[in-house]
């Protein structure tokens, strides 16, 4: 199941480039055809989003390198590295460029003709670019299916950000259509290309904000995320009630990609447990995780006895200074 992702991902990322890239030749045709700055706003949008495509294409080939020494956690990571690249290209590429577009056309850019075509071309966009939103979509709402969280919940704390970046540009793109189709009735029932610029300028501020989640979202992750507030639940649920658990004492996660999850763990297992069985216990704490949890667990267990610790002497600073020297 976990590697099922990895390729309905990769499906969804294709879809959704393979339609940005044949939208994006059409959208500059009928922009520079009927002179609407929203329609070239549109054109970088989808220019964006393909380049976006690529970036995160690559990081689902890096991101799913096996592990070695020098990454013996694999290359997980690595994908919301590329992620952020992802964001910063919506960011200057699609909305940069649209916000120029705008700014041209309130100061008085020429508008020319052809606006039928301009229409036609977004109704055909709007086909294209529904059908890569419900690729990405579905995606998302069978892996919340699966994590048994709602829809809406999975999309804020999923740790798979090429699906999320491909869902969010796929509803920044629909809704950015009706900007340009809002735009170019304004300028054809008012005679005034201040509609244009303006829908031009909404497109570039839509892009702003969606590179601003993304960005921040991959960020997040790539610091070093802990698991969300429910599975952290979880985790610490199947360890307390593991029979010969005393007390977890400490738990750690963080994320090591979107499909891995690192879980370190100090764990009070009783005077009435030895050796063999700690290791014993450690073994079937790591198998039970990898059952309950969606992502590969990395289940690290520190055997404690809080009483002897607690019976230590306590060591102060001075102390720990003259042990240094």
């Amino acid at each position: 199941m976990k590697s099922d992702s990895s390729r309905d991902t990769r499906r969804t990322v294709i879809v959704a480039g393979t339609a940005n890239l044949a939208i994006a030749i059409v959208k500059v045709i009928a922009g520079l055809l009927s002179g609407s700055s929203s329609m070239l706003a549109e054109a970088a949008h989808s220019a964006a989003d393909t380049l976006n495509q690529v970036f995160l294409l690559t990081s689902i080939h890096r991101g799913n390198q096996p592990a070695d020494t020098s990454h013996p956690f694999g290359y997980g990571q690595e994908r919301y590295f590329w992620s952020l690249l992802a964001a910063f290209g919506i960011f200057v590429a699609g909305g940069g460029f649209s916000i120029f577009e705008g700014i041209l056309a309130l100061s008085g850019h020429e508008s020319g003709h052809g606006v039928l075509i301009a229409y036609l071309v977004l109704a055909a966009a709007a086909i294209g670019e529904g059908a890569s939103f419900i690729r990405a979509f579905r995606q998302m709402q069978g892996e919340a299916r699966r994590s048994q969280t709602g829809m809406v919940a999975h999309v804020q704390s999923s740790p798979d950000t090429t699906v999320k970046a491909a869902l969010f540009e796929d509803t920044a793109a629909i809704i950015g259509l009706v900007f340009a189709a809002a735009g170019l009735a304004g300028r054809q029932l008012t005679g005034s290309p201040v509609w244009d610029g303006a829908g031009s300028i909404a497109i570039g501020a839509l892009l702003i904000a969606v590179a601003v989640k993304l960005g921040y979202d991959s960020r997040e992750l790539l610091i070093g995320r802990a698991a969300d507030p429910r599975e952290l639940a979880l985790i610490r649920a199947e360890i307390e009630q593991m029979p010969g658990v005393d007390v977890l004492v400490e738990l750690l996660t963080m994320h090591l990609g979107p499909d891995h999850l690192l879980v370190a763990a100090r764990v009070d297992f009783g005077d009435q447990i030895g050796s063999d069985g700690v290791e014993s216990l450690s073994d079937r704490i790591d198998q039970r995780l990898s059952e309950r949890l969606a992502v590969t667990p990395h289940v690290f267990i520190d055997p404690t006895n809080r009483r002897e610790r607690s019976s230590q002497p306590v060591i102060g600073a001075e102390d720990k200074v003259e042990d240094r020297r």
